[in-house]
């Protein structure tokens, strides 16, 4: 049997345990002090069965369970515990005193978990940092890493499904509060045999992931692809990434890695963040499928990177830029492999009213704009003017709709926003039910080509302006502006929508930087390169944009800080 036959995730984790016991599926590298951690099928298998065992004494099937950890093998072996125990999973992030405290009572009483997992450690302090009456007071708590032996042999095979809701994962809140999106067994096989399909996997492929495993790129993609077409992982902490991004490449380097990737920043990060003595020491030959998604990519990015790597052995066809969302369980579109990413330049003023028309042929005005490929596997992309709810003709930009087997089951617990989001119809009713994203975007020759979020597009004088595009050009207008460290976003001040740029300063710039030059600096590139006045511009200490999870800048919150005053601000115009 395949596993593309397969009705369930507990069917698939027993099939690799049968068919590959002893081989490591998962390798945690920690920091240089530390021994890399393995987990063969076999193993997190028998430790699937004795946490579901122990959480089948606990709760009945279709709870929700709230997991707790640090990324690592236990976060693994918990996932598969609860889907071993027929309840619902509920990935969290690790649990610190005060650290997020609001966020995961609010998501404890959404989702009406019952029990939580965690590691002895953590679980020692965990009920003693709530306040009384808290949600999550209330839980039953698991310390998944202190099972006693033998627990497993009264495992009972739970009653599962395709339809069977496995995760409640809740979206990391880039364009609002966070919801938790319903995603069954048969979404996460059809979306890894999607991912399968579109990135060529095969069991020799070897993954390096260091994406968070509570987000959907780090757990569909990292952990649930690798088990799902057979091959091995080597999973690393983000935070260690973050510190160090080099650690990614060596890690590529030492296990011969041949897929991994993150969002656009990451590949930023290692172009600035590392050295030529370090690149000297690496060998990315093997990496022949790069993914790039969760934010826009940029073209200018990829090139970089590209030119700072090649020696290195890297090759720019190994880039993948691909297009997905968590409502779609994860991957939606993505290229053809060994093929260089298809990059056209598009005539900003025609983007400003919709159309996606070329640019002059002068090679230097126009905004990039990456491809994301092809939807596969019977999944369908509408383009759709959200206003009308007609379909675009090729070239015309609109939401992007996604229908497929990988389109999730709605929000928990929130019927409204659901069948707002999720049961979309055309006007004259010839397609739907569909997944209204909320991106924008347009096809041309099949493939799609995102441009931005409804809820981000900034319009000024009836023009429509994408704040990617402006945060690109603050960025480059002054050398103390950090790359990728930047939001626009307009406010209405004085009785009309007016434009507030916020950009982080790197920290080598703080004690010398000449804010009225950077100010002017920002205000003379954006009306050079769009026309528009810089209401309020806005310089911020380092690593001081919010953004989500796995890298998002939060548009939509840091506007609300900036309203409140409570960025943390290096310098700003006087008028704002």
């Amino acid at each position: 049997m395949t596993p593309s036959k397969l009705p369930d995730l507990v069917e698939l984790l027993c099939y690799r345990a049968l068919d590959q016991p002893e081989l490591t599926g998962f390798l945690f590298l920690g920091n240089e002090a530390t021994e890399p951690q393995a987990l063969t099928y076999r193993k997190l298998d028998a430790k699937a069965r004795a946490i579901g065992a122990q959480l089948q004494s606990m709760a009945p099937p279709g709870e929700r369970a709230l997991l707790f950890f640090p990324p690592g093998l236990e976060f693994v072996s918990a996932f598969f515990g609860c889907l071993y125990a027929g309840l619902i999973a509920v990935p969290l992030h690790i649990f610190r005193s005060n650290h997020n405290l609001a966020k995961f009572e609010a998501i404890a009483v959404d989702s009406q978990a019952t029990v939580a997992l965690m590691t002895a450690s953590l679980l020692a302090g965990f009920k003693g940092r709530l306040p009384p009456g808290s949600a999550l007071a209330a839980l039953q708590c698991l310390a998944t890493d202190d099972i006693a032996a033998g627990v497993d042999g009264s495992w009972q095979k739970p009653s599962v499904c395709g339809d069977t809701l496995a995760m409640l994962q809740y979206t990391s809140g880039s364009t609002g509060t966070p919801k938790g999106v319903m995603i069954s067994h048969g979404n996460l096989l059809h979306n890894s045999a999607q991912i399968q399909a579109s990135f060529e996997h095969t069991p020799e492929s070897q993954g390096v992931i260091w994406l968070p495993p509570y987000h959907d790129m780090g757990l569909t993609g990292g952990i649930l692809q690798p088990l799902y077409s057979g091959f091995p992982v080597v999973l690393m902490s983000p935070l260690d990434f973050l510190q160090k991004p080099f650690r990614w490449l060596q890690a590529i380097t030492r296990y011969g890695g041949t897929t991994s990737g993150g969002p656009n920043f990451a590949y930023d990060l290692c172009v600035k963040k590392t050295t030529p003595e370090q690149r000297a020491t690496l060998d990315l030959r093997t990496w022949d499928l790069a993914f790039t998604g969760a934010e826009p990519v940029r073209a200018e990015s990829l090139e970089r990177f590209a030119a700072t790597f090649e020696h290195c052995g890297f090759r720019s066809e190994a880039f993948y830029p691909c297009y997905g969302l968590a409502e779609a369980t994860l991957f939606v579109s993505g290229g053809v492999k060994a093929r260089k990413p298809n990059v056209r330049r598009v005539a900003a003023t025609a983007l400003e009213h919709h159309q996606a028309a070329a640019a002059p042929a002068d090679g230097k005005s126009g905004r990039l704009l990456v491809g994301c490929g092809y939807p596969r596997l019977g999944q369908k992309i509408l383009i759709v003017d959200p206003e009308t709810l007609t379909r675009c003709q090729e070239g015309e930009v609109g939401e992007i709709w996604v229908l497929g087997s990988s389109v999730t089951r709605g929000y928990w617990n929130s019927t409204e926003e659901t069948e707002l989001a999720f049961n979309a119809y055309l006007s004259d009713g010839s397609e739907g039910p569909a997944l209204r994203t909320g991106d924008l975007g347009f096809l041309q020759d099949g493939e799609l080509f995102c441009t931005g979020r409804c809820k981000d597009l900034i319009i000024i004088r009836g023009r429509n302006h994408y704040p990617q595009d402006i945060e690109l050009t603050v960025e480059r207008s002054h050398p103390a502006l950090l790359p990728g460290g930047g939001a626009a976003f307009s406010v209405e001040a004085e009785g009309n929508e007016r434009l507030v740029v916020v950009h982080e300063v790197g920290r080598k710039f703080i004690r010398t930087l000449n804010v009225d030059e950077a100010i002017r600096s920002i205000r003379r590139a954006v009306a050079q390169h769009h026309d528009l006045e810089v209401y309020a511009p806005v310089l911020i200490k380092p690593a001081n944009i919010p953004r989500t999870s796995n890298g998002k800048v939060r548009r939509y919150l840091c506007r609300a800080m900036f309203l409140e005053g409570t960025l943390d601000v290096v310098g700003i115009a006087n008028n704002a």
